[in-house]
C-alpha cells in the first residue's frame, strides 16, 4: 500500500496518533512502565539496602577474626607499633567515635532530621553502611598494645572459653532473628518499598531471650568481647570501652522506648532485668513485647542497630 502523503494528512491526525501510547497505557493501570523514574528508584533502593546488608554481614564476619587474633594479618592483638600512651589515646578516640556514630544516628530527633535528606525506604540501610565504615575505621587504625594480661594454659579451660567466644558471636546474630533481622539491617524497609507496600513497624512482643534479659543481643556482644583465652592490655581495653559504649546505649535506647510504648514497657522493665536474667522469675502477665533494637551492628553493629 501506498503511504500517505503529509499534505494529504487530515489537520491534528499527527497530534492524535503519537498520544495513542499515552492512552493505551492509561487503559491498563495495572501494567506499569519497567522504566519509570519511579521504578527504577525502587530498583536502585532495593538493590541499595542488599548491598548494605551483605557489607554488614562480611564486616560482621571480619570482625569476629580481628578480636578473636584469628588468621587475619592483623588483629586486635598484633604486635604494638606505638608506645602505650599514644595507642590507649588513639584507640579510646575511636571507640568514642565508634559510640558517637551509633548513639546519634539511632536517636529519634536525628532520624527526624535525616529523613529529610535520606529517603525513609533507605535511612535504616545507610545507618548501617555508617555503622559498617566506622568499624572498618576502627579496625584499621586500631593500635595493639602487646601486654598479657591473662594467657590460659591449661586445656580444658581453654576450650570453654573459646565456646564462649563462639556462643557470643553466633548469639548476635540468633537475636536478631528472633525480633526480626531483616527490619534491623533495612532489608525489609526497602523491599516493601519495592513492593509498594506502606511500611508498618513490628509488634511489641517478647520472644525467648527477651522473656530473661531486656537487652540479649548487647549481652552476646559483650560475651564476644570478653570470652578469650589470652587478653592483651589493648583487648582489654576495647572490651571496656565498648562495654561502657553498650551499657550507656541501653539507657538512651530505653528512654526512647519508654517514651514510645509507654505503660506497656514500663512494664516490661519491672519484669525483666537488662542484662542479667534472674534465677527464679516470678510469673507475671507477659508484657505486649519489646521492640527491636535501635542500636545496629546495633551496626552494625546493632546496630556493627
Amino acid at each position: 500500500m501506498n503511504r500517505p502523503r503529509a499534505a494529504d494528512v487530515p489537520p491534528g491526525a499527527v497530534a492524535q496518533s503519537t498520544s495513542l501510547p499515552a492512552a493505551a497505557a492509561r487503559q491498563r493501570p495495572g501494567r506499569p512502565s519497567y522504566f519509570s523514574e519511579e521504578t527504577l528508584s525502587r530498583y536502585a533502593m532495593l538493590l541499595y539496602g542488599i548491598a548494605c546488608h551483605l557489607l554488614f554481614l562480611a564486616v560482621y564476619a571480619v570482625l569476629c577474626l580481628f578480636v578473636g587474633n584469628l588468621w587475619l594479618p592483623r588483629t586486635i592483638a598484633s604486635p604494638a607499633s606505638s608506645v602505650p600512651a599514644v595507642a590507649v589515646v588513639i584507640d579510646l578516640a575511636l571507640i568514642a567515635l565508634f559510640g558517637l556514630q551509633h548513639s546519634v544516628m539511632a536517636r529519634p530527633a536525628f532520624k527526624r532530621l535525616w529523613t529529610r535528606v535520606v529517603p525513609p525506604p533507605i535511612e535504616r540501610s545507610t545507618y548501617v553502611l555508617a555503622s559498617c565504615g566506622m568499624t572498618i575505621l576502627l579496625m584499621a587504625l586500631w593500635q595493639p598494645i602487646a601486654i598479657d594480661v591473662w594467657n590460659v594454659a591449661a586445656p580444658g579451660l581453654r576450650a570453654l572459653l573459646w565456646t564462649g567466644f563462639a556462643a557470643g558471636w553466633l548469639m548476635v546474630p540468633a537475636v536478631s532473628l528472633l525480633i526480626n533481622h531483616f527490619d534491623l539491617f533495612g532489608t525489609r524497609q526497602v523491599w516493601l518499598h519495592f513492593r509498594g507496600v506502606p511500611y508498618s513497624p513490628l509488634p511489641f512482643r517478647t520472644p525467648l531471650l527477651y522473656r530473661a534479659v531486656r537487652h540479649p543481643l548487647y549481652v552476646g556482644w559483650m560475651i564476644a568481647f570478653w570470652a578469650t583465652p589470652h587478653m592483651t592490655a589493648g583487648q582489654l581495653l576495647f572490651a571496656v570501652g565498648m562495654t561502657a559504649y553498650m551499657l550507656g546505649a541501653a539507657v538512651l535506647e530505653e528512654r526512647d522506648l519508654t517514651a514510645h510504648f509507654g505503660e506497656a514497657y514500663r512494664r516490661y522493665q519491672r519484669q525483666a532485668p537488662m542484662f542479667v536474667p534472674r534465677l527464679a522469675r516470678v510469673r507475671t502477665s507477659a508484657p505486649s513485647a519489646p521492640p527491636r533494637a535501635s542500636e545496629a551492628c546495633e551496626p552494625a553493629l546493632e546496630r556493627v542497630r
